[in-house]
């Protein structure tokens, strides 16, 4: 048995102008969020370790990587895996709900450490082929969570399926040939970390969704297929049994189902916090009048709960402690998931007083959507009741590119000079057309973040 010669014709024959133009502006769209959600990522403690791991035991020899606004260089199998747990470590990347998790997070740092590495090799792409190998790598990710969910007993971190997507970019990016690729997306599939993802849920650590370990996983195995090593079949990708989730490849793009996150924590604590927004928007709290929160959700999203988190891996994988940070200080963001905010005497008063609950409809409409409604009890006795909410950013409601733009910004402010940030939102936007364009993007990833607003190189 061998792969499906369709999925083999897509990771190697297909062309940019074979993409529509809804699709291209999606792979910019993840393109542009993920590296502002990388800036993020870079001050905390799991990314500032990872990176001197990466840089320490996966050093660069014949093969050079950059691993992404560190200045440092590692393998591209180093680099990878650096970016890829940078951009886990900050929870605010794009997912998908059908799979229940993460593409880009392994997808783009694996395309990254390929493409530094192929322009230290004198082969460098141009951003057409980067975008089409960045789309190749979300529809080859996403269709093999999709299989493995359907035929796997039990609930799997990304890096157990991206790791297969990034392995197809680097079949196609190092011109493997069919064998090699098959062998390549096997070994992947093999070695990708099918971690269990309610573990991490029920204790949040370090450890989060398996990307950037899915992303090592999957160069990895392009190297090691280029190099002879064998490792077929890829289980989520042959056979009879997962035939169906394969079908309409290239017509059915599932990258167009992305959704984009406008808080720095889990997408099941979103529907509760979009709930809670919105009635904020119409409506002045005053935390210090509220007695109790009753939020009624999906079963998933009860395993969050989080009302005392003591890192910022524990307010990331919670539901009371962001909606609380949100009442008290009427936003989301670093500053609301870091270290100081945790100690807030006025988050943690209000987070004890929330409860949660599940219901049936909104278990029943999971893992498709994601529902939650609120109720606030005053100290007066009166009582407020939030419509049932779904979070912003999915892809019937989503994120607009100004909302996009905004995130991205906010994400750089205070970690690299306004310039460079605004030339990264301009090579990416024109990667299409630019032939440029990529080497300058590139470039600009190479520029260290700080915490005093520019890059340690100095711009004029």
């Amino acid at each position: 048995m061998s792969a499906d010669n369709n999925i083999l014709s897509f990771i190697h024959n297909t062309k940019f102008e074979d993409l529509p133009q809804a699709v291209v502006a999606m792979a910019e769209r993840c393109c542009l969020d993920l590296i502002g959600v990388t800036v993020a990522g870079r001050h905390t403690d799991l990314a500032q370790i990872i990176t001197e791991h990466a840089s320490s035991f996966f050093a660069a020899g014949k093969e050079i990587s950059t691993i992404a606004f560190t200045g440092q260089t590692a393998s591209p199998v180093g680099a990878a895996l650096a970016t890829g747990m940078t951009i886990d470590a900050f929870d605010a990347h794009d997912g998908h709900r059908l799979t229940k998790g993460h593409a880009g997070a392994a997808i783009l740092p694996a395309l990254l450490a390929y493409s530094y590495s192929l322009d230290e090799e004198g082969y460098s792409i141009d951003g057409r082929e980067f975008l089409t190998a960045l789309t190749i790598g979300y529809e080859v990710s996403l269709r093999a969570g999709i299989a493995l969910h359907a035929t796997a007993c039990d609930y799997h971190t990304s890096g157990a399926w991206n790791a297969i997507g990034a392995a197809a970019m680097g079949a196609r990016l190092l011109k493997l040939n069919e064998e090699k690729t098959r062998h390549a997306l096997g070994i992947a599939e093999y070695h990708g970390p099918r971690s269990q993802m309610m573990r991490c849920i029920d204790h949040p650590t370090m450890l989060k969704d398996g990307s950037g370990w899915g992303a090592m996983a999957g160069v990895s195995a392009a190297y090691l297929a280029r190099s002879g090593f064998t490792g077929a079949p890829a289980i989520t990708l042959e056979g009879d049994d997962i035939a169906p989730y394969w079908e309409g490849l290239t017509q059915d793009w599932e990258i167009l189902a992305q959704y984009f996150k406008p808080y720095p924590v889990c997408r099941w604590a979103q529907p509760a916090i979009q709930a809670m927004s919105d009635l904020m928007e119409k409506k002045s709290l005053d935390h210090r009048s509220i007695e109790k929160i009753e939020i009624r959700t999906f079963h998933e999203g009860l395993c969050l709960a989080g009302h005392n988190p003591k890192t910022t891996e524990e307010a990331q994988y919670a539901i009371a402690f962001p909606v609380a940070a949100l009442i008290v200080r009427g936003k989301i963001g670093a500053e609301e998931i870091a270290s100081e905010a945790l100690k807030d005497p006025d988050i943690l008063k209000l987070s004890n007083k929330i409860h949660l609950s599940e219901t049936d409809e909104y278990n029943a409409r999971f893992p498709g959507e994601r529902w939650a409604d609120v109720t606030i009890s005053f100290s007066s006795g009166d009582e407020i009741t939030t419509p049932a909410a779904c979070p912003v950013g999915d892809p019937e409601n989503p994120l607009t590119d100004e909302q996009i733009l905004t995130k991205f910004h906010a994400l750089c402010h205070g970690s690299l000079h306004q310039k460079t940030a605004n030339d990264i939102v301009s090579s990416v936007t024109h990667l299409k057309d630019d032939p440029r364009a990529l080497s300058n993007l590139l470039a600009l990833l190479k520029h260290p973040v700080t915490s005093d607003g520019c890059s340690h190189k100095k711009e004029k």
